[in-house]
């Protein structure tokens, strides 16, 4: 069982930039590839970017590339998505996935541990 508890998210002005984390209860979590989700109000939870177990492998949906950078830190438990350049768009509840096969993975179903998400808010 992997507990998984997300942190940083907020009000920000549109540019702004944002560091969430994630930290993961769990002992072997170098055997887990780590994602980053998120779900606006009336839109399904969609993939924003994932990691690989040691860090070597990211993959970014086109809406985040050259804005949001993921990395790994096996040693604190943790996984960051920093935000940068934030627009009103980006304006959703992050989640982060575990998934105990390694890679990186854009389907919510390949990932079966959750936290319970942090809410960003980007104003205009």
């Amino acid at each position: 069982q992997v507990q998984l508890v997300e942190s940083g998210g907020g009000l920000v002005q549109a540019g702004g930039s944002l560091r969430l984390s994630c930290a993961a209860s769990v002992r072997t979590y170098g055997r887990y590839s780590m994602g980053w989700f998120r779900q606006a109000p009336g839109k399904e939870r969609e993939f924003v970017t994932a990691i690989s177990r040691m860090g070597g492998r990211t993959y970014y949906a086109d809406s985040v590339k050259g804005r949001f950078t993921i990395s790994r830190d096996n040693a604190k438990n943790t996984v960051y998505l920093q935000m940068n350049s934030l627009k009103v768009e980006d304006t959703a509840v992050y989640y982060c996935g575990s998934s105990p096969n390694d890679g990186w993975y854009s389907n919510p179903t390949d990932y079966p541990y959750w936290g319970q998400g942090t809410q960003v808010t980007v104003s205009s």
